[in-house]
């Protein structure tokens, strides 16, 4: 992972855990303004970073729900 990468992925990460912790999902679309005011290729970088971090733990929370439910169907279906 070169430099760019690398601080973008760090700055998405650390961005995504404030946005957490104070309950603002959007927060990430200001951190990406002030980055376009420097850096359009950083701000770029960071948005498609956010956004594939976040996909995929939207992605992981659906696949941990869905096991939960096949689980649970399974515990209460019928045995043969």
């Amino acid at each position: 992972m070169d430099d760019l990468q690398k601080m973008a992925s760090d700055l998405a990460a650390e961005c995504i855990a404030v946005q957490k912790e104070i309950g603002d999902e959007r927060l990430f679309i200001q951190v990406a303004s002030v980055l376009g005011a420097s850096s359009q290729t950083l701000e770029e970088a960071f948005l498609t970073n956010v956004r594939t971090k976040m996909a995929a733990e939207k992605a992981r929370a659906f696949l941990v729900e869905t096991l939960r439910v096949h689980r649970a169907s399974m515990d209460t279906s019928p045995h043969t």
